[in-house]
């Protein structure tokens, strides 16, 4: 595991990464390269996760623990997408953000859709849904202070997430379609996909209002036991 000792350096990668370089690699990447070549910018933006995971500590024992807590809940959230209708991906990636912190989310999210995307397909979808369900995993672990401490408030979150998610993927939809983005093709694409919105808001309520206090439960255990 990379241990990032310059504190300077990683506040820059927690702002950078999430909020500029992954946002321009997936977009550029929809935009430059054919369907073949997505893979490398898949990979890309996943090498991008490992590194705004590894600027979430300070000492390299707590990463390499959180490391393995990580790769369990990637591990649920592929079995997750096998789920007919309702997806608990991003409600596990939520729970994974409050408990062990927003670089641990985004993570969590861009591995699962890159990991699973290898049995249900890659292309340039891949790298918008690692950086939406890696952006709501962040946002969770940023806002985790008033989640926790709030269940109406968490579940409220799911839901804004669910179209969140939706807003993020349809960017992808009007780009493949038309190779630049234009606004009405776009608010088009959001009106098209509302019943997948809603299933996305429905998936993300359903499943945190069922895992998130069994799932928190034994992850805050976890966090003292072994000091993560």
């Amino acid at each position: 595991m990379i241990l990032i000792k310059s504190k300077g350096l990683r506040s820059f990668i927690k702002a950078a990464v999430p909020f500029v370089i992954v946002p321009v690699m997936t977009v550029a990447g929809a935009l430059i390269f054919d369907g073949k070549r997505q893979i490398f910018v898949a990979m890309g933006v996943a090498a991008m996760a490992l590194l705004l995971f590894a600027a979430g500590f300070e000492k390299k024992s707590t990463g390499t623990r959180r490391m393995v807590i990580v790769a369990v809940m990637v591990a649920l959230c592929f079995a997750g997408r096998f789920i007919p209708f309702l997806k608990p991906i991003a409600a596990l990636t939520i729970i994974t953000g409050l408990y062990l912190g927003g670089e641990a989310g985004f993570l969590v999210g861009a591995m699962s859709a890159i990991l699973s995307n290898f049995y249900f397909g890659q292309g340039p979808w891949t790298a918008f849904q690692m950086l939406a369900w890696g952006l709501i995993g962040l946002f969770a672990g940023l806002l985790s202070e008033r989640l926790l401490k709030s269940r109406p408030l968490l579940l409220i979150y799911g839901a804004v997430t669910g179209v969140a998610y939706s807003f993020i993927m349809d960017i992808w939809t009007v780009l493949w379609y038309d190779r630049g983005f234009e606004i009405k093709l776009y608010l088009a694409a959001l009106v098209t996909a509302i019943p997948y919105t809603a299933s996305y808001v429905v998936s993300n309520l359903v499943f945190l209002y069922l895992l998130a206090p069994p799932f928190g439960e034994k992850l805050a255990r976890i966090k003292v036991k072994y000091g993560v």
